[in-house]
Protein backbone atom coordinates (compact mmCIF):
# COMPACT_ATOMS: atom_id res chain seq x y z
CA UNK A 1 0.00 0.00 0.00
CA UNK A 2 1.27 3.52 -0.69
CA UNK A 3 0.08 5.48 1.25
CA UNK A 4 -2.79 8.02 2.29
CA UNK A 5 -3.79 10.89 0.42
CA UNK A 6 -2.25 13.78 0.70
CA UNK A 7 -5.31 15.39 1.72
CA UNK A 8 -5.84 13.98 4.89
CA UNK A 9 -2.68 16.36 5.71
CA UNK A 10 -4.91 18.98 6.07
CA UNK A 11 -7.45 17.76 7.77
CA UNK A 12 -8.58 15.87 10.71
CA UNK A 13 -11.18 14.03 12.64
CA UNK A 14 -14.77 15.86 12.90
CA UNK A 15 -14.53 17.00 16.84
CA UNK A 16 -17.45 15.27 17.72
CA UNK A 17 -16.55 12.36 15.84
CA UNK A 18 -13.53 12.26 18.48
CA UNK A 19 -14.99 13.74 21.59
CA UNK A 20 -17.38 11.69 21.61
CA UNK A 21 -15.51 8.57 21.97
CA UNK A 22 -13.80 9.82 25.03
CA UNK A 23 -17.51 10.88 26.67
CA UNK A 24 -18.75 7.48 25.91
CA UNK A 25 -15.79 5.60 27.23
CA UNK A 26 -16.03 7.86 30.32
CA UNK A 27 -19.91 6.69 30.46
CA UNK A 28 -18.68 2.39 29.75
CA UNK A 29 -16.71 3.36 33.19
CA UNK A 30 -20.06 4.16 34.96
CA UNK A 31 -19.53 8.53 34.54
CA UNK A 32 -23.04 9.71 34.51
CA UNK A 33 -22.07 12.02 31.60
CA UNK A 34 -24.64 14.36 30.60
CA UNK A 35 -24.16 15.33 27.18
CA UNK A 36 -24.97 19.21 26.65
CA UNK A 37 -22.36 19.62 23.59
CA UNK A 38 -23.44 18.31 20.12
CA UNK A 39 -26.95 19.87 18.61
CA UNK A 40 -28.94 17.11 17.62
CA UNK A 41 -32.37 17.04 18.57
CA UNK A 42 -33.17 14.66 21.14
CA UNK A 43 -37.02 14.63 19.95
CA UNK A 44 -38.99 12.48 17.31
CA UNK A 45 -40.45 13.47 14.27
CA UNK A 46 -44.71 14.10 14.08
CA UNK A 47 -46.06 11.26 13.71
CA UNK A 48 -47.19 11.79 10.50
CA UNK A 49 -44.00 11.99 9.35
CA UNK A 50 -43.15 8.81 10.53
CA UNK A 51 -46.46 7.67 9.56
CA UNK A 52 -45.50 8.71 5.61
CA UNK A 53 -42.40 6.65 5.91
CA UNK A 54 -44.12 3.25 6.86
CA UNK A 55 -46.35 4.10 4.26
CA UNK A 56 -43.96 4.15 1.83
CA UNK A 57 -41.62 1.23 3.35
CA UNK A 58 -44.54 -0.98 3.31
CA UNK A 59 -44.81 -0.43 -0.34
CA UNK A 60 -43.13 -2.97 -2.61
CA UNK A 61 -42.74 -0.37 -5.04
CA UNK A 62 -40.63 1.80 -3.03
CA UNK A 63 -37.23 0.18 -2.31
CA UNK A 64 -35.68 0.86 -5.90
CA UNK A 65 -33.31 3.69 -6.96
CA UNK A 66 -34.89 7.28 -7.22
CA UNK A 67 -34.53 10.09 -8.92
CA UNK A 68 -30.72 12.29 -7.85
CA UNK A 69 -33.39 15.58 -8.33
CA UNK A 70 -35.95 13.59 -5.99
CA UNK A 71 -39.45 12.96 -6.82
CA UNK A 72 -41.54 15.73 -7.99
CA UNK A 73 -43.83 15.59 -4.79
CA UNK A 74 -41.00 16.68 -2.50
CA UNK A 75 -39.35 19.23 -4.55
CA UNK A 76 -43.09 20.95 -5.00
CA UNK A 77 -43.23 20.76 -1.40
CA UNK A 78 -39.95 22.10 -0.59
CA UNK A 79 -41.03 25.34 -2.95
CA UNK A 80 -43.85 25.84 -1.44
CA UNK A 81 -42.36 25.68 2.03
CA UNK A 82 -40.01 28.59 0.80
CA UNK A 83 -42.84 30.41 -0.64
CA UNK A 84 -45.11 30.59 2.77
CA UNK A 85 -42.52 31.11 4.91
CA UNK A 86 -39.82 32.91 3.61
CA UNK A 87 -41.84 34.72 0.69
CA UNK A 88 -39.25 32.97 -1.71
CA UNK A 89 -40.30 32.06 -5.06
CA UNK A 90 -38.99 29.33 -6.56
CA UNK A 91 -39.20 26.64 -9.64
CA UNK A 92 -39.60 22.96 -7.95
CA UNK A 93 -38.73 22.05 -11.30
CA UNK A 94 -35.17 23.61 -11.60
CA UNK A 95 -34.69 26.05 -8.84
CA UNK A 96 -34.70 23.09 -5.78
CA UNK A 97 -32.14 20.31 -5.34
CA UNK A 98 -32.81 17.94 -2.26
CA UNK A 99 -29.46 16.43 -0.75
CA UNK A 100 -29.59 14.09 2.01
CA UNK A 101 -28.27 16.59 4.55
CA UNK A 102 -26.69 19.91 4.35
CA UNK A 103 -23.64 18.62 5.33
CA UNK A 104 -23.38 17.06 2.02
CA UNK A 105 -24.50 19.89 0.12
CA UNK A 106 -21.42 21.44 1.30
CA UNK A 107 -18.92 19.33 -0.48
CA UNK A 108 -21.27 18.90 -3.42
CA UNK A 109 -21.29 22.95 -4.00
CA UNK A 110 -17.61 23.08 -3.13
CA UNK A 111 -16.63 20.44 -5.50
CA UNK A 112 -19.08 21.81 -8.49
CA UNK A 113 -17.46 25.63 -7.96
CA UNK A 114 -13.74 25.28 -6.75
CA UNK A 115 -10.68 24.50 -8.45
CA UNK A 116 -7.44 23.68 -6.42
CA UNK A 117 -5.88 27.06 -5.35
CA UNK A 118 -9.04 29.12 -5.41
CA UNK A 119 -9.96 31.19 -2.13
CA UNK A 120 -12.80 30.76 0.09
CA UNK A 121 -14.12 32.86 2.96
CA UNK A 122 -14.70 31.07 5.63
CA UNK A 123 -16.48 33.16 8.50
CA UNK A 124 -14.75 33.17 12.31
CA UNK A 125 -16.06 31.76 14.56
CA UNK A 126 -18.23 29.28 12.04
CA UNK A 127 -19.31 26.35 11.15
CA UNK A 128 -15.57 23.59 11.32
CA UNK A 129 -17.28 21.79 8.10
CA UNK A 130 -16.59 24.35 5.89
CA UNK A 131 -12.92 24.40 6.35
CA UNK A 132 -12.42 20.95 6.20
CA UNK A 133 -14.17 20.32 2.85
CA UNK A 134 -12.36 23.18 1.31
CA UNK A 135 -9.02 21.77 2.34
CA UNK A 136 -10.06 18.32 1.10
CA UNK A 137 -10.66 19.68 -2.66
CA UNK A 138 -6.92 21.94 -2.02
CA UNK A 139 -8.44 24.97 -1.89
CA UNK A 140 -7.44 27.90 0.29
CA UNK A 141 -9.72 28.89 3.30
CA UNK A 142 -9.62 32.29 4.23
CA UNK A 143 -10.78 33.50 7.32
CA UNK A 144 -12.97 36.92 7.59
CA UNK A 145 -13.72 38.16 11.00
CA UNK A 146 -17.70 38.34 12.66
CA UNK A 147 -17.78 41.50 14.86
CA UNK A 148 -19.08 40.75 18.16
CA UNK A 149 -19.83 44.11 18.80
CA UNK A 150 -22.37 44.24 15.73
CA UNK A 151 -24.32 41.23 16.42
CA UNK A 152 -21.80 39.05 14.65
CA UNK A 153 -21.90 40.91 11.35
CA UNK A 154 -18.66 40.66 9.15
CA UNK A 155 -16.22 43.26 10.05
CA UNK A 156 -16.97 44.76 6.38
CA UNK A 157 -13.50 46.95 7.08
CA UNK A 158 -10.89 44.01 7.17
CA UNK A 159 -13.16 42.04 4.49
CA UNK A 160 -12.62 44.80 1.74
CA UNK A 161 -9.01 45.29 2.87
CA UNK A 162 -8.49 41.64 1.83
CA UNK A 163 -6.82 40.68 -1.39
CA UNK A 164 -10.16 38.98 -3.11
CA UNK A 165 -8.89 38.24 -6.62
CA UNK A 166 -8.97 34.90 -5.96
CA UNK A 167 -11.97 34.09 -3.58
CA UNK A 168 -14.79 32.23 -5.18
CA UNK A 169 -16.86 31.45 -2.61
CA UNK A 170 -17.99 32.76 0.46
CA UNK A 171 -19.75 31.26 3.61
CA UNK A 172 -22.13 32.60 5.73
CA UNK A 173 -24.41 31.50 8.03
CA UNK A 174 -27.44 33.32 9.88
CA UNK A 175 -28.82 32.29 12.53
CA UNK A 176 -25.31 31.88 12.95
CA UNK A 177 -24.13 28.54 14.43
CA UNK A 178 -22.72 28.83 17.29
CA UNK A 179 -23.51 32.21 18.41
CA UNK A 180 -27.15 32.62 17.94
CA UNK A 181 -26.98 35.96 16.00
CA UNK A 182 -29.70 36.75 13.56
CA UNK A 183 -29.86 37.39 10.15
CA UNK A 184 -31.51 40.32 8.86
CA UNK A 185 -32.10 42.29 5.14
CA UNK A 186 -30.04 44.79 5.97
CA UNK A 187 -27.43 42.57 6.32
CA UNK A 188 -28.38 40.25 3.52
CA UNK A 189 -28.44 43.31 1.33
CA UNK A 190 -24.81 43.93 2.58
CA UNK A 191 -24.11 40.62 1.62
CA UNK A 192 -25.46 40.44 -1.95
CA UNK A 193 -23.77 43.95 -2.63
CA UNK A 194 -20.28 42.31 -1.39
CA UNK A 195 -20.78 39.23 -3.95
CA UNK A 196 -22.01 41.30 -6.73
CA UNK A 197 -18.89 43.72 -6.43
CA UNK A 198 -16.35 41.25 -6.04
CA UNK A 199 -17.82 38.44 -8.46
CA UNK A 200 -17.86 36.01 -5.30
CA UNK A 201 -20.46 32.91 -5.11
CA UNK A 202 -22.10 33.66 -1.79
CA UNK A 203 -23.61 30.12 -0.23
CA UNK A 204 -26.26 31.07 2.75
CA UNK A 205 -26.04 27.97 4.85
CA UNK A 206 -29.59 27.69 6.57
CA UNK A 207 -30.51 25.29 8.93
CA UNK A 208 -31.88 26.78 11.95
CA UNK A 209 -34.02 29.23 10.92
CA UNK A 210 -36.83 28.76 12.52
CA UNK A 211 -35.31 27.47 16.33
CA UNK A 212 -36.58 29.90 18.91
CA UNK A 213 -36.92 32.70 15.98
CA UNK A 214 -40.04 34.79 15.12
CA UNK A 215 -38.62 36.21 12.30
CA UNK A 216 -37.05 32.90 9.71
CA UNK A 217 -35.61 34.69 6.79
CA UNK A 218 -34.28 33.23 3.46
CA UNK A 219 -31.17 34.99 1.58
CA UNK A 220 -32.95 34.57 -1.48
CA UNK A 221 -35.43 37.00 -0.57
CA UNK A 222 -33.71 39.79 -1.72
CA UNK A 223 -33.59 41.32 -5.35
CA UNK A 224 -31.04 39.88 -7.37
CA UNK A 225 -29.93 37.27 -5.04
CA UNK A 226 -30.25 34.41 -7.70
CA UNK A 227 -27.73 36.02 -9.12
CA UNK A 228 -24.99 35.24 -6.65
CA UNK A 229 -26.07 33.21 -4.30
CA UNK A 230 -27.42 29.77 -3.49
CA UNK A 231 -29.39 28.35 -0.36
CA UNK A 232 -28.83 25.07 1.61
CA UNK A 233 -31.51 24.45 4.09
CA UNK A 234 -32.19 21.24 6.34
CA UNK A 235 -34.95 19.78 7.73
CA UNK A 236 -32.86 17.61 10.64
CA UNK A 237 -32.98 20.88 13.09
CA UNK A 238 -36.54 22.09 12.38
CA UNK A 239 -38.56 18.39 12.58
CA UNK A 240 -36.28 16.68 14.50
CA UNK A 241 -34.89 13.89 11.72
CA UNK A 242 -31.31 14.66 12.07
CA UNK A 243 -30.27 10.66 11.29
CA UNK A 244 -32.78 11.08 8.15
CA UNK A 245 -29.96 13.20 6.66
CA UNK A 246 -32.84 15.70 4.51
CA UNK A 247 -31.59 18.77 3.27
CA UNK A 248 -31.98 21.05 -0.05
CA UNK A 249 -30.46 23.38 -1.90
CA UNK A 250 -31.64 26.38 -3.46
CA UNK A 251 -31.30 28.68 -6.28
CA UNK A 252 -30.49 29.48 -9.97
CA UNK A 253 -31.16 26.88 -12.58
CA UNK A 254 -27.76 26.46 -13.91
CA UNK A 255 -25.73 26.49 -10.43
CA UNK A 256 -27.87 23.64 -9.18
CA UNK A 257 -27.60 21.62 -12.71
CA UNK A 258 -23.83 22.20 -12.01
CA UNK A 259 -23.97 20.88 -8.44
CA UNK A 260 -26.59 18.41 -10.08
CA UNK A 261 -23.47 16.91 -11.90
CA UNK A 262 -21.24 16.03 -8.89
CA UNK A 263 -23.82 14.31 -7.19
CA UNK A 264 -25.25 12.49 -9.73
CA UNK A 265 -22.22 10.46 -9.41
CA UNK A 266 -22.04 10.29 -5.54
CA UNK A 267 -25.38 8.53 -4.88
CA UNK A 268 -28.18 6.94 -6.75
CA UNK A 269 -31.37 8.91 -5.19
CA UNK A 270 -32.41 8.97 -1.54
CA UNK A 271 -35.10 6.59 -0.35
CA UNK A 272 -38.37 7.04 -1.42
CA UNK A 273 -40.05 6.32 1.71
CA UNK A 274 -37.31 9.65 3.35
CA UNK A 275 -38.54 12.05 1.15
CA UNK A 276 -42.06 11.04 1.84
CA UNK A 277 -42.14 11.86 5.16
CA UNK A 278 -40.33 15.07 4.39
CA UNK A 279 -42.94 16.03 1.91
CA UNK A 280 -45.10 15.02 5.55
CA UNK A 281 -42.84 17.36 7.87
CA UNK A 282 -42.83 20.33 5.04
CA UNK A 283 -46.53 20.58 5.22
CA UNK A 284 -47.41 20.81 8.86
CA UNK A 285 -48.23 23.84 10.02
CA UNK A 286 -47.38 26.15 12.09
CA UNK A 287 -48.41 24.94 15.54
CA UNK A 288 -45.44 22.33 15.16
CA UNK A 289 -43.07 25.13 15.22
CA UNK A 290 -44.32 26.51 18.09
CA UNK A 291 -44.70 24.04 20.47
CA UNK A 292 -41.19 22.82 19.77
CA UNK A 293 -40.13 26.54 20.43
CA UNK A 294 -41.87 26.78 23.60
CA UNK A 295 -40.11 23.65 24.95
CA UNK A 296 -36.34 24.98 23.06
CA UNK A 297 -37.48 28.36 25.69
CA UNK A 298 -38.00 26.19 28.62
CA UNK A 299 -34.73 24.52 27.97
CA UNK A 300 -33.01 27.80 27.25
CA UNK A 301 -34.15 29.61 30.51
CA UNK A 302 -32.25 26.29 32.61
CA UNK A 303 -29.55 26.94 30.62
CA UNK A 304 -29.05 30.60 31.36
CA UNK A 305 -29.25 29.61 34.78
CA UNK A 306 -26.27 27.38 34.33
CA UNK A 307 -24.41 30.01 32.50
CA UNK A 308 -25.06 32.44 35.37
CA UNK A 309 -23.78 29.99 37.91
CA UNK A 310 -20.21 29.70 35.74
CA UNK A 311 -20.08 33.85 35.49
CA UNK A 312 -20.74 33.63 31.95
CA UNK A 313 -21.43 36.63 29.63
CA UNK A 314 -24.96 35.56 27.11
CA UNK A 315 -26.85 36.67 25.08
CA UNK A 316 -30.41 36.24 25.58
CA UNK A 317 -31.74 37.34 22.70
CA UNK A 318 -29.51 35.14 20.40
CA UNK A 319 -31.97 32.00 18.42
CA UNK A 320 -30.81 28.78 17.59
CA UNK A 321 -30.95 25.50 19.31
CA UNK A 322 -27.53 26.69 21.69
CA UNK A 323 -27.05 28.88 23.93
CA UNK A 324 -22.98 30.85 23.19
CA UNK A 325 -21.12 31.68 26.49
CA UNK A 326 -18.38 33.79 26.86
CA UNK A 327 -16.04 32.70 29.89
CA UNK A 328 -15.15 35.24 32.52
CA UNK A 329 -11.60 37.50 32.64
CA UNK A 330 -9.08 35.48 33.48
CA UNK A 331 -10.64 31.84 32.78
CA UNK A 332 -10.22 29.66 29.66
CA UNK A 333 -13.16 27.75 28.04
CA UNK A 334 -11.09 24.69 27.53
CA UNK A 335 -10.44 25.10 31.20
CA UNK A 336 -13.97 25.23 32.02
CA UNK A 337 -14.80 22.39 29.20
CA UNK A 338 -12.37 20.02 31.07
CA UNK A 339 -13.15 21.15 34.05
CA UNK A 340 -17.23 20.47 33.51
CA UNK A 341 -16.70 17.03 32.34
CA UNK A 342 -14.05 15.33 34.30
CA UNK A 343 -15.09 16.93 37.79
CA UNK A 344 -18.78 17.53 37.28
CA UNK A 345 -19.71 14.79 34.11
CA UNK A 346 -20.96 17.30 31.96
CA UNK A 347 -19.89 17.78 28.61
CA UNK A 348 -20.19 20.79 26.74
CA UNK A 349 -18.50 22.14 23.38
CA UNK A 350 -15.10 24.58 23.49
CA UNK A 351 -15.90 27.73 21.27
CA UNK A 352 -12.49 27.30 19.79
CA UNK A 353 -13.32 24.35 17.48
CA UNK A 354 -14.98 27.34 15.77
CA UNK A 355 -12.50 29.40 14.93
CA UNK A 356 -9.65 31.49 17.11
CA UNK A 357 -12.80 34.64 17.34
CA UNK A 358 -14.30 31.87 19.10
CA UNK A 359 -11.46 30.89 21.56
CA UNK A 360 -13.00 33.30 24.75
CA UNK A 361 -16.45 30.90 24.48
CA UNK A 362 -18.19 27.53 25.54
CA UNK A 363 -21.32 26.54 23.67
CA UNK A 364 -24.61 24.63 25.41
CA UNK A 365 -26.98 22.99 23.42
CA UNK A 366 -30.39 23.03 24.05
CA UNK A 367 -31.01 19.14 22.73
CA UNK A 368 -31.61 17.35 26.00
CA UNK A 369 -33.99 16.94 28.03
CA UNK A 370 -35.24 19.42 31.17
CA UNK A 371 -34.65 17.18 34.11
CA UNK A 372 -30.88 16.78 32.52
CA UNK A 373 -30.38 19.86 32.72
CA UNK A 374 -31.50 20.32 36.13
CA UNK A 375 -29.15 17.40 37.46
CA UNK A 376 -26.42 19.73 36.02
CA UNK A 377 -27.72 23.01 37.71
CA UNK A 378 -27.71 20.56 40.65
CA UNK A 379 -24.42 19.42 40.52
CA UNK A 380 -23.01 23.05 39.78
CA UNK A 381 -24.84 23.88 42.97
CA UNK A 382 -23.85 20.98 44.90
CA UNK A 383 -19.78 21.85 44.41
Amino acid sequence: MKGFSDRLGEVQEYYFSKKLKEVQKLRECGKPIINMGIGSPDLPPDKSVIEALKQTADSSSGHGYQSYQGTPELRNAISAFYDRNYQVSLDPGSEVLPLMGSKEGIMHVSMAFLNEGDEVLVPNPGYPTYTSVTKLLNAIPVYYSLNEGDNWAPDWEELEAMNLSKVKLMWVNYPHMPTGANGNDALFKKLIEFAKKHNILLVHDNPYSFILNDTPKSILAIPEAKDHALELNSLSKTFNIPGWRVGMLAGRKDYLEAVLRVKSNMDSGMFLGLQAGAVAALNLNQSWIKNMNALYARRKALVLEMATLLRLEVNEDAVGMFVWGKVPEGKKATEIVDQLLYDYDIFITPGLIFGSNGASYVRFSLCIDESKIKEAIARLKKH
